[in-house]
């Protein structure tokens, strides 16, 4: 689906219905640009609103991929943060994929 969305062939609002996900804009601390959560099913992208408009489509694809490959599906929260730079990397690589 986020396939679609770079390739113009959905809008942003069609991908957040198509995850049931909510888009929020709020003032972050320097150096957090965003991140995703679930609550109740719900996935929540909450995005620095002191970003350029390039810098936060950016951002809210990036959390789309951490959606699209399930890191929000973790069964031991306690290695999660471990493994976090992994799943930065992995999200990036596949955003770069889909692009090719």
């Amino acid at each position: 689906m986020l396939k679609d969305l770079l390739n113009g062939y959905c809008t942003q609002k069609e991908i957040l219905s198509w995850y049931n996900a909510n888009l929020s804009y709020v003032v972050l601390p320097k150096g957090i640009y965003g991140f995703v959560f679930n609550y109740k099913g719900i996935y929540n992208i909450i995005v620095n609103k002191n970003l350029s408009q390039y810098k936060r489509r950016r951002i809210i694809i990036h959390e789309l991929a951490h959606i699209e490959l399930d890191h929000l599906v973790q069964y031991n929260k306690d290695l999660f943060a471990f493994f976090i730079q992994d799943y930065e990397d992995e999200a990036d690589r596949y955003i770069k994929e889909i692009l090719k």
